[in-house]
């Protein structure tokens, strides 16, 4: 049928079946723009305030459902704010499809100055996505688009971007909308090599001592079902690392946080890593005793500085069912390590001690159902989460990866609330990422996106405060922050604003703000914190128990 390229770009989203959109009109995209409105009654959209929160909020839709997230931007600056959502969302595997505008076409590369136009917009998204493509006419509209979700799926699933200019988006011309296939995305997923599977089963078979890494990877892939699968028929203990939290269930008598695994590694004689990057926050591989099986979709995360003994490429869902598959008439083994408790116990009374952070994480736990939702946040807070925040369902903490991206929280949580109108949500925020965001609180009041916002309020970039006195002579430069009375920033928004000042009562504030279903800001005064690094480099190793 004949179409204008707007229209068949959002008629083939829907095809695709996104349900939302996240993005921001401006001149070069009228014609996207009167595309959503003619599917309005199947695609939703949500517009943020500032650029970062399209891709922000796509990326946090994304991780919270497994689905494709989508932002739609303007050119040049657009595109550029939209950066940050971007390298985000590809530390994290995160499925979002960034639609950007262009100048026109004829004037691409010219370097004539028109509005929005910098000098390699493909080349800047090159560096931020998985790929990129353009459309150079109206018909190519939806080939590209069902393309770019194949590149999307393909192996890792990370984000990609096509540019559409206004010219492309205005003309019409005779289109075909192209039908996805349901099977692609399996099909389209790393299946692992038969004779390496045989190899790591033979290892992990034979193993006295197994032990077996879970990260993120195991969420993109849906696999912890198998990951459990495989655990219990090994009798593997699972250290999940911080951003896997929720690969295997807190509860589950085999799962172990970092602390607690960083324990037994050297003393196992083969380690499972699946799904991770496998490095520490130093940029240094981790150190595993025995021998090191790596299970990765991406081989980049498989090769130096580590040291695998076997590199298996592999989506983690193929993987880890195959490998289930090959220990199936493996005989039900005792238990190959001594009982793990007293290890939590002890690593748990060292995790009590950082404090306020571990009272106040208690305090979100027990506030927050096990099927809600803890956006983390680039915080005093944060980084104790990886240890000290139980997560018992998957895709339900979201972090933000090694990006570290400071000021993705608050958006990127919204993107989880639109995307689950009927679950809790609760974003977690220093005073000084949240400042990175805050007229986002116009889009929860706009959108009536029923989020929990907590900021915790030291008036400083405490992190870098912290070293500032520490490592550089108490020089402090460029620490202290200036914030309003976040009460009455609240108020001036239209939504319901509290403040704080103890574990209880924040427990409190939020069971009731998560039941009223509707946007809250809630402050929480504190002092400087107790660094986490320091903290646990001054704890008493807690012995391994082999």
């Amino acid at each position: 049928m004949e179409m204008t390229g707007g229209e068949a770009l959002a008629a083939q989203l829907v095809r695709e079946g996104v349900t939302m959109v996240f993005g921001l009109p401006g001149v070069q995209l009228d014609h996207a723009f009167a595309g959503l409105y003619a599917e309005r009654e199947h695609l939703a959209f949500r517009g943020p305030r500032h650029e970062q929160g399209t891709t922000y909020m796509a990326d946090g839709y994304a991780r919270a459902r497994g689905e494709a997230g989508v932002a739609l931007v303007v050119p040049g600056p657009g595109v550029l704010n939209a950066g940050a959502g971007l390298v985000t969302a590809y530390a994290c595997s995160s499925p979002v499809f960034l639609i950007a505008g262009q100048i026109p076409s004829a004037h691409i590369g010219r370097r004539l100055g028109l509005l929005h136009e910098i000098r390699d917009q493909s080349g800047v998204l090159r560096s931020t996505v998985k790929w990129t493509g353009r459309a150079d006419r109206p018909g190519e509209i939806p080939g590209l688009v069902r393309r770019a979700f194949q590149e999307m799926w393909r192996g890792r699933p990370r984000p990609v971007a096509i540019e559409v200019p206004p010219d492309v988006l205005a003309g019409r011309a005779d289109m075909t909308l192209v039908d996805p296939d349901k099977e692609v995305r399996r099909a389209m997923r790393t299946r692992p090599d038969p004779a390496q599977l045989k190899a790591a089963a033979r290892l992990v078979r034979n193993a006295a001592r197994p032990l077996i890494v879970a990260g993120y990877g195991v969420l993109a892939s849906g696999a912890t079902a198998e990951l459990a699968q495989v655990a219990e028929r090994l009798q593997a203990p699972v250290i999940v690392t911080g951003n896997g939290l929720g690969a295997l269930s807190s509860r589950h008598p085999l799962y172990l946080n970092t602390l607690e695994g960083d324990r037994l590694l050297a003393h196992a004689d083969v380690v499972l890593a699946v799904g991770t990057r496998f490095m520490t926050f130093q940029d240094q591989a981790i150190k595993a005793g025995g021998e090191l099986i790596m299970m990765n979709a991406d081989p980049a995360d498989m090769g130096a500085p580590r040291r695998p003994t076997l590199a298996l490429e592999a989506d983690a869902l193929l993987g880890l069912e195959a490998l289930a598959a090959e220990l199936e008439d493996l005989p039900r083994r005792s238990a190959p390590w001594a009982d793990l408790n007293p290890i939590r116990a002890e690593c748990d009374a060292i995790v009590r001690t950082i404090s306020p952070q571990a009272d106040y994480l208690r305090a979100l736990r027990e506030a927050i159902p096990d099927d809600g939702v803890l956006v983390s946040e680039v915080t005093q807070m944060g980084y104790v989460t990886r240890v000290g925040y139980p997560v018992y369902e998957p895709r339900t903490f979201i972090g933000p990866g090694y990006q570290g991206t400071l000021g993705y929280g608050f958006p990127t949580a919204l993107g989880v609330k639109a995307g689950l109108p009927d679950r809790a949500v609760v974003s977690m925020n220093g005073d000084g990422g949240f400042g990175y965001g805050l007229s986002e609180l116009a889009t929860a009041k706009r959108y009536n996106l029923g989020l929990v916002t907590v900021v915790f309020d030291d008036h400083a970039f405490g992190n870098v405060k912290r070293i500032q006195k520490e490592r550089f002579e108490g020089h402090l430069i460029g620490t202290d922050l200036v914030n309003p009375d976040y009460v009455k920033l609240a108020d001036a928004f239209g939504i319901r604003g509290e403040r704080v000042d103890s574990p209880a009562a924040l427990t409190g504030a939020v069971k009731n703000a998560l039941a009223a279903n509707e946007p809250c800001l809630i402050e929480v005064p504190v002092g400087e914190m107790e660094s986490l690094r320091t903290r646990l480099a001054a704890s008493t190793p807690v012995a391994a128990r082999p």
